[in-house]
């Protein structure tokens, strides 16, 4: 009788506390996919033959035996992604060269052919027991175009490939990402493949099924449309995946936002480089990005709904340089400090529109630091009022706030208000939210902080908001040069003193001090730093190589693409296309640059000329492609082979990065 009677209490407190349901808006993420969304961070490597030859995209026709790391340590890629925060590690197992990272079967340009341990080594195999060591994730990125493999382009191909990547996830233990592009040119034999997408999810996901799949049309994460890092400031974790497949043009605004009513769940995925090059060089060591640049992109993902795939290159000992290695501590220093103290669980909370009955879906849940629990409006009250009030004024600026995604992504706008005097004045006014949003701003003192749901397409449902005081930084200098070869240097800051160098050195609070612009007409590298605190305090050294200044150069078509100004371009009609400069008189000409504009035509096939009359060109001094500018559109740089005497320089544009493109757009060119 007291079994019964005890029975039929825990029905009644089952029943008076059960979870009303919540019915799921729209497109869902699998459990993977909220598992890896809470990944964050995590790092890539590119690693291959182009670390030794100083390229970005090989052409599959160089000797095995220039890959030769002497000092190879996967444990210290592993250590000083640990180190960094970061979750896990993306290796470039095979690039679009065809080199295999592993001794594969199906190929004779791998590992086994290269100098490194004689043929004895296993890129792949080190690198996933180090991860295993230090608890981090494995993943690989196998490129399906190779540029050596003689039978690319041919029906077999795709069964080759389908059993490369069956040996990279049968040898090596878990996979949690399996990384695409659609990379998509000719091989050896001068034919394209068309790529089997079926054969090759399918051979991955009958070993490992709840593997992560990135590309441009997922299925498991998306390419967010730029090479830059950055999220849209409007973020959808949905995308109709029958409009998208790997390597299409023209995607780019669309995989950079999301759509609104998506069919699929396809995350994104902000891959980025510290580096403004995907391998290895040397001639990148100062050329790491910026603390407060890294900042910016950590926000600009992380904190717009989107996981961060920070690119550390190998370079050519097998080893993270300690350029990269030091930056990446910096940033872990800077985000620990950030978001060690969250001032919101001080707060009393309160929400109007609260979902009725319902013990479960309490304000109270917002500040728990519990991602599983949440409040919720009423079933249809699309807006709702979250209220924080604390007994003593708190300063912050930083804001997070969090949707619980298994039930779907619904928040379309919202804002935030801060109580200032006896009025609540609006510091944020913003779109979407889904995982995770983090807003930057202003330092702000007060008792109350207001967050109004403003819209919504389902009743909104928050996991977590938290408020942060993150320490203010050094503003970078910013460098610029004007047509006349004027030097100026500014920063976003008026805080910061700047103190500048011409040849190459360290700035030091010894050098040159910037008080107005300067003449700086000749090519070469300008070095700047900002200080403050009386010298005390710096930050990072900003290097900027210009080229010649065009200061009497003439064009008769195209006096736009000399400027110096990179927010001004010649645009033609047409491949090819010519531009052609006069430079007034005699010049020695080493090189030569080529600036895109990011938004449509840009070159990727180009010849370059030298002539003294303007009138008789010869062969070109130069030809080729720009690697990969289509997907990273900033300025090129290409040195002759032999440097020579010219007055007038011609590049032609013979071909578009995109074939469907029929505008050639030039921001700049010039020569060094």
């Amino acid at each position: 009788m007291r079994k019964v009677a005890l029975f039929l209490l825990l029905c009644s407190f089952t029943k008076v506390w059960a979870q009303p349901e919540i019915k799921p808006y729209g497109a869902l993420p699998s459990a993977a996919q909220v598992k890896w969304q809470k990944l964050e961070y995590y790092m890539f490597i590119h690693f291959g033959p182009n670390t030794f030859t100083d390229k970005e995209w090989g052409h599959g026709d160089e000797d095995p035996k220039v890959f030769n790391p002497t000092e190879l340590d996967a444990r210290q890629w592993a250590r000083t992604a640990k180190s960094a925060g970061m979750k896990g590690i993306i290796i470039t197992a095979k690039h679009h060269d065809g080199f295999c990272l592993w001794p594969s079967a199906y190929s004779k340009h791998t590992v086994r052919e290269s100098a490194w341990k004689n043929g004895k080594g296993d890129v792949l195999a080190e690198l996933s027991a180090a991860c295993k060591e230090y608890g981090l994730l494995f993943g690989v990125y196998l490129s399906p175009w190779d540029r050596n493999h003689p039978a690319y382009g041919t029906p077999e191909y795709n069964q080759i490939f389908a059993n490369q990547l069956k040996e990279a996830h049968t040898k090596y233990g878990d996979v949690f990402e399996q990384w695409f592009d659609g990379a998509n040119g000719e091989g050896p034999n001068g034919k394209k493949q068309v790529y089997d997408w079926p054969l090759f999810e399918g051979t991955v996901t009958n070993i490992h099924p709840n593997v992560i799949f990135f590309s441009d049309a997922g299925p498991g994460c998306r390419w967010i449309g730029n090479e830059d890092g950055f999220s849209g400031t409007t973020m959808w974790s949905t995308i109709n995946r029958k409009e998208f497949a790997p390597g299409m043009s023209g995607i780019q605004a669309k995989l950079n936002k999301g759509q609104e009513d998506g069919t699929d769940w396809v995350p994104g995925e902000a891959d980025v480089s510290i580096r403004p090059g995907w391998f290895y060089s040397p001639s990148t060591d100062d050329k790491v990005k910026t603390l407060p640049w890294l900042l910016d992109i950590y926000y600009g993902s992380v904190g717009r709904n989107s996981n961060l795939l920070l690119n550390v290159p190998v370079d050519r000992r097998g080893l993270i340089h300690k350029n990269d290695s030091l930056r990446l501590m910096e940033l872990k220093k800077v985000l620990d400090e950030s978001f060690k103290t969250n001032l919101a669980v001080k707060a009393r909370t309160a929400a109007t529109n609260t979902r009725p009955l319902s013990p479960m879906t309490s304000a109270a849940y917002l500040t728990d630091n519990n991602y599983n629990t949440y409040w919720a409006t009423a079933e249809g009250k699309l807006e709702g009022t979250i209220n924080l009030s604390f007994e003593k004024a708190i300063t912050f600026n930083r804001l997070e706030i969090q949707e619980f995604i298994p039930l779907g992504q619904r928040v379309k706008a919202f804002s935030v208000s801060v109580l200032d005097g006896k009025e609540y004045r609006e510091i944020a006014n913003e779109t979407t939210i889904g995982y995770k949003r983090i807003l930057r701003l202003p330092n702000t003192t007060t008792k109350n902080v207001r967050i109004s749901i403003l819209d919504a397409k389902a009743s909104p449902v928050i996991s977590e908001v938290k408020l942060f005081r993150a320490p203010e930084l050094l503003a970078d200098p910013v460098i610029k040069r004007d047509k006349a070869g004027m030097v100026t240097i500014s920063s976003a800051s008026t805080d910061p003193v700047f103190y500048y160098t011409l040849n190459g050195s360290e700035p030091t609070a010894s050098s040159a001090k910037f008080t107005k612009a300067f003449s700086f007409p000749q090519s070469g590298v300008v070095k700047a730093k900002a200080f403050i605190d009386g010298g005390k305090k710096s930050g990072a050294t900003v290097s900027t190589t210009f080229d010649l200044a065009p200061t009497s150069w003439t064009s008769a078509a195209a006096a736009k693409a000399i400027d110096g100004d990179v927010g001004t371009f010649f645009a033609g009609t047409g491949y090819p296309q010519e531009v052609v400069v006069d430079m007034g008189s005699a010049t020695k000409v080493s090189g030569f640059s080529y600036t895109p504009r990011e938004r449509g035509g840009i070159v990727y096939t180009y010849e370059f000329y030298l002539s003294q009359d303007g009138k008789s060109w010869g062969s070109p001094v130069a030809k080729g492609s720009f690697a990969n500018i289509l997907n990273s559109p900033v300025k090129q740089r290409v040195k002759l082979a032999q440097s020579a005497s010219a007055r007038y320089f011609k590049l032609v544009a013979v071909a578009p990065a995109d074939e469907k493109e029929t505008r050639v757009v030039v921001a700049e060119v010039g020569v060094f």
